[in-house]
């Protein structure tokens, strides 16, 4: 069960293995972009190409799509990047039902975790598989695996990796449960985070533990539009962390100015106000934040494309 192509990865690698897929469960098709263009996942697209038997479902509880899940005797489901399920689905094959999250778990709960790790500056995310049950994220963990996020990646760099070690720990996870082998834990146990590495993340017993852990909602356009009186660190990681998708922007002109790549530069000394920019028309375009400069290096203008500020100052003149 899944939608993108982060999901496809995980779907590949079963087949590659010769595991026998009886359904690949995914969105409806629907209009998207200019034209309206019927668009279908990514995942419908690899399960035609592969032949595999495909379920569309508008809604997960119709009679009509539990009866056709039922009729296809799956003895496991795999969910990556998919709806909610509800109960009657997640419990119904016999060895259960598994979620591929893109987190170190119980850190990033929610729908955005990528982006949400590199927003807040993490060094270091993962993957975790775990076991459904009903509040979303929070099953006994079965495996984790942890990547570093390097000082230059962005969400679209940290993605593609956890694309590939998430398909692998889909693997493992797959062949754990085949030989009876999973060993699963529980996220928080006594106030403290259950690692499956057995590193524990110490938390007061007094606190309630889920009050220190970094969440990750759905991203909204409000999230996107950057604040200038922040610290200069905190506005180049909203950068990369929404880049390259949906993308952070400002206002230049009150035209949106979507800006996909920055620098934080402490060697300007222009004194101009916070939100203010200063340029030389040719090289560079630097904002002034609470505490320094940002360098913009890679953006899109309003009804441009996507282009290097060398390239955007070429063709824009700036008063």
């Amino acid at each position: 069960m899944g939608t993108p192509d982060f999901a496809v990865a995980s779907l590949a690698i079963l087949i590659k293995r010769n595991y026998n897929i009886v359904g690949v469960v995914t969105v409806p098709d629907k209009p998207a972009g200019r034209g309206n263009k019927i668009q279908t996942s990514a995942v419908k697209k690899y399960a035609e190409a592969h032949h595999l038997n495909i379920l569309q479902p508008e809604k997960l509880k119709s009679p009509e799509f539990i009866g056709a899940l039922q009729a296809l005797q799956a003895d496991l489901f795999i969910v990556v990047a998919f709806r909610m399920l509800p109960e009657i689905v997640w419990k119904m094959p016999k060895a259960g039902t598994f979620n591929l999250h893109a987190s170190l778990l119980p850190k990033y709960r929610g729908a955005a975790p990528i982006n949400w790790a590199v927003i807040n500056g993490e060094t270091e995310t993962g993957v975790t598989t775990f076991f459904l049950q009903h509040e979303i994220d929070t099953g006994n963990i079965i495996l984790q695996e942890k990547i570093k996020i390097e000082p230059n990646d962005n969400a679209g760099n940290v993605h593609d990796k956890l694309m590939m070690v998430g398909a692998d720990l889909v693997l493992k996870t797959v062949q754990q449960i085949e030989n009876n082998e999973v060993n699963e834990k529980p996220q928080i146990v006594d106030g403290q985070w259950s690692m499956v590495d057995s590193q524990l993340l110490v938390q007061s017993s007094i606190l309630n533990p889920q009050s220190s852990l970094n969440h990750a909602p759905k991203i909204f356009k409000d999230t996107c539009k950057i604040n200038w009186n922040q610290p200069a660190i905190n506005i180049h990681n909203l950068i990369r962390g929404l880049s390259p998708y949906p993308a952070a922007f400002t206002f230049l002109e009150d035209k949106i100015l979507k800006i996909y790549q920055s620098a934080i530069n402490t060697e300007r000394k222009e004194n101009i106000e916070t939100g203010n920019f200063a340029t030389d028309g040719k090289t560079y375009l630097s904002f002034k934040t609470a505490d320094t400069f940002i360098d913009i290096l890679e953006l899109q203008a309003e009804g441009k494309k996507r282009m290097s500020i060398d390239e955007f100052l070429r063709g824009y003149r700036i008063p």
